[in-house]
């Protein structure tokens, strides 16, 4: 597994620091941290799902459970939502547990519904509890911020911290074997590494990852259902295919498809409306059938390919003055 090089993290670093303050429309700002929201999520799905190969459909499941965490203490308690950055954590990490015990059992497609079907039971529960959650009406706070600076540096230290998270589990010995059950469970298995136990060990960390960023959400846009924080279409899927885009088993593939999803995402809801999700679906297609690895995974086939343009391009200049 491949080492952090330092040089360009630390220049990466002061840009994500720096940049907010060239960006004065909050719009612009805005999308900066859905990047940092979207990042984190596939971060933490990485972990499970490519490091470890189990394909989850259900960590709606564990966002949408971060994000009542922190809603429902102001809704019973009155407390202030920011508490909920440590209990939705917390939270979702206890509901893994016995999500984990019980999914592990199966394999492939069959742990992948699974997880699915749990993670709608979660948005049934949530939306027929109406005495708990308050139902389909969902819950609303008040904002604690009116710029989006601050939310943008709390998304980009909970980013950082999934990162730095996600780094050491798989550069550890437990890396080594996520990955051997990722490419045989049954040879790692055969070897003497307990799968079901190290399945966990991926899971917790990323069902919490999950959790705190839908804490941070729900302080964040202040206001949630379980409709939107629950749903199998615009967290589960969406966050794999973020992964998928971005490069799975890569530490910063996540973040780069969480940036090419949220700019193509605005830049086709604002120019195709309704036709954006189909607009949408067919790039994400030609992602798959020419850079399979993701973006990160084939940057030397990318390279190769911009080498090659470069050529054609001087060649054809080239002939153009030889028949001048």
């Amino acid at each position: 597994m491949r080492k952090l090089s330092w040089l360009p993290l630390a220049i990466g670093a002061l840009v994500a620091l720096l940049l907010p303050m060239g960006l004065s429309v909050p719009y612009h700002q805005h999308i900066l941290v859905m990047v940092l929201v979207w990042a984190t999520l596939g971060t933490a799905w990485n972990l499970l799902g490519g490091y470890t190969g189990q394909v989850s459909f259900g960590h709606a499941a564990f966002f949408g459970l971060g994000a009542y965490a922190a809603g429902l203490l102001v809704h019973h308690l009155q407390a202030s939502p920011w508490w909920g950055m440590l209990l939705g954590p917390v939270v979702a990490t206890l509901f893994a547990l016995p999500i984990g015990l019980i999914c592990f059992r199966l394999r492939g497609p069959y742990f992948a519904l699974a997880m699915l079907a749990l993670g709608e039971i979660f948005r049934l529960v949530f939306t027929n509890w109406v005495s708990f959650t308050n139902g389909a009406r969902g819950i609303l706070i008040l904002a604690s911020f009116t710029s989006k600076l601050p939310y943008y540096y709390m998304a980009l230290a909970m980013f950082a911290a999934s990162v730095y998270v996600v780094y050491r589990l798989v550069n550890s010995k437990w890396g080594y074997y996520f990955v051997a059950i990722r490419e045989d469970q049954d040879a790692a298995e055969a070897l003497g590494i307990p799968s079901t136990r190290y399945k966990m060990y991926a899971l917790l960390p990323s069902a919490a990852l999950t959790g705190l960023a839908g804490a941070f959400y729900m302080n964040y846009v202040a206001f949630i259902d379980p409709h939107v924080v629950f749903s199998l279409g615009d967290i589960s899927v969406m966050v794999i295919l973020v992964v998928m885009m971005g490069g799975a088993a890569t530490i910063w593939g996540p973040a780069v498809g969480a940036a090419i999803y949220v700019a193509l995402s605005e830049m086709f809801r604002a120019q195709w409306g309704a036709a954006s999700v189909l607009l949408f679906g067919i790039l994400v297609c030609l992602v798959i059938m020419f850079l399979p690895n993701g973006v990160i995974g084939e940057l030397d086939t990318l390279r190769r390919f911009l080498r090659r343009l470069r050529e054609g391009y001087a060649g054809g200049k080239k002939g153009e003055l030889l028949r001048g």
